[in-house]
């Protein structure tokens, strides 16, 4: 990257970290630090995952994938795939609670995760939904937190919504089952919300089959530098729109097969 551009990734990443500590809203970006393409949105990214892992974040654990399935493609208006990372900090298991007032505008997705058992770092040719299995050592139900840290997101571009790592604030993660067991094409799930559902969908929402959204993901971060590695996992995609949450509020996931998932908002 040339000398000005480092320069003004760097300093739209100061912004997006410091509204992440300060709990500050953000807006769209000056026109001189404004990205159009894609892949300095994801350095930008990057360099905010370092900034916040030494400000007790903790270490990346995990991936998450957005706008993977037409509902959610719908409701935000953006046609193409888009990642973030997950931090240790903000991951729970099975049935969390966390505080409402952790996050701007907190939101929920209901979403079909994978962990890997192998780092997906083999250049010589293109991942594949097929290629992809070997990697995989289990499939979980998850629950994504987003958050919408902007004054108007709507106003804002797709580059710039990645480099604040697409609305992703956490995760809570259900129990490990292996993919050998499963058909996750046809798998169908819901979310409940203080006990009544809010919507539902199926596996191969997520781009006609959830292992092509782990394909897509392990090319762009070969792409980008970044492999994904063993020991991490991956959120593929909501098969529920995303649905905003008030303080007290109980969550509730279940996906044929994965059992359940649930997150108590304090």
């Amino acid at each position: 990257m040339a000398g000005n551009n480092i320069v003004r990734l760097e300093k739209a990443a100061s912004i997006i970290s410091s509204s992440r500590i300060n709990k500050t809203k953000l807006s769209e970006f000056s026109k001189e630090i404004r990205r159009v393409e894609e892949t300095d949105s994801y350095n930008i990214q990057n360099l905010v995952k370092h900034q916040l892992s030494k400000k007790g974040f903790g270490i990346q654990v995990g991936h998450k994938i957005g706008c993977t399935t037409p509902v959610m493609q719908k409701y935000l208006n953006i046609h193409n795939p888009c990642a973030g990372v997950i931090f240790e900090s903000t991951v729970h298991e099975n049935f969390g609670q966390t505080k409402h007032g952790n996050y701007q505008y907190p939101g929920v997705e209901c979403e079909i995760s994978v962990s890997l058992t192998k780092d997906m770092n083999n250049k010589n040719i293109p991942y594949t939904e097929n290629s992809v299995v070997e990697y995989i050592e289990a499939v979980m139900a998850a629950i994504e937190i987003v958050d919408d840290r902007w004054d108007d997101y709507h106003s804002v571009t797709t580059p710039t919504l990645i480099a604040d790592n697409f609305f992703g604030a956490g995760c809570i993660l259900g129990n490990k089952y292996k993919i050998t067991e499963l058909n996750l094409n046809s798998i169908k799930g819901f979310m409940k919300i203080n006990n009544k559902i809010v919507g539902s969908g199926t596996g191969e929402d997520i781009m006609g089959n959830p292992l092509k959204a782990l394909a897509w993901l392990a090319n762009l971060n070969l792409n980008l530098g970044t492999p994904l590695k063993s020991g991490q996992f991956v959120l593929l995609g909501s098969i529920v729109e995303t649905k905003w949450v008030n303080q007290g509020d109980l969550v509730e996931i279940e996906i044929e097969k994965l059992g359940k998932a649930s997150i108590k908002f304090v």
